[in-house]
């Protein structure tokens, strides 16, 4: 296994990733054409995924574990606007990726709480991306969450895996 290649081995069953759409994005989104993977707002500034989130998305999707977005922020119809305009390298729209979404302001626990009762999957088979360390307190229910400081790429996708594994006895 190399920091190359997404660990699909042995996985969880739910894969949440936090939103990165905040204030500094203004209305109205843009797609240039059939730009993949970027947006820009009205005054220009660049939106998208960390590059190689796409394919940690695709490789998800094609192995049938559940994708949600957990976001708190204050702008979620700005969210799911994002989310319908950007593509992915085979076209298709992110959104189409995310099995659930939970965006809105509030506690994560509160969007995990959701995730669970949408699904019914239990939360020790839920992994969680995010940048924010406060929300940690997710794993009192059971998830395991994987801090991120530089956003997702394979390397820390994979180590986020391995950190489940081990929580849960899968090591």
């Amino acid at each position: 296994m190399t920091d190359k290649s997404i660990n699909v081995a042995k996985s969880p069953k739910v894969v949440v990733f936090d939103l990165e759409i905040d204030t500094h994005i203004t209305p109205k989104l843009t797609r240039k054409g059939d730009t993949v993977n970027e947006l820009v707002d009205r005054h220009g500034t660049k939106l998208s995924f960390y590059d190689e989130v796409p394919e940690i998305l695709q490789t998800l999707k094609d192995t049938n574990i559940h994708v949600a977005a957990a976001s708190r922020t204050c702008a979620p119809d700005l969210a799911r606007e994002a989310l319908r305009l950007l593509l992915m390298p085979n076209g298709e729209k992110a959104i189409t990726y995310f099995n659930t979404m939970e965006i809105y302001p509030g506690s994560k626990i509160k969007h995990f709480k959701e995730i669970h009762k949408k699904t019914g999957i239990p939360y020790s088979e839920m992994l969680f991306f995010d940048d924010e360390a406060r929300n940690k307190e997710t794993e009192s229910l059971g998830v395991t969450m994987m801090l991120v400081t530089h956003g997702v790429d394979k390397a820390t996708y994979n180590k986020g895996v391995k950190k489940w594994r081990e929580r849960n006895g899968h090591a």
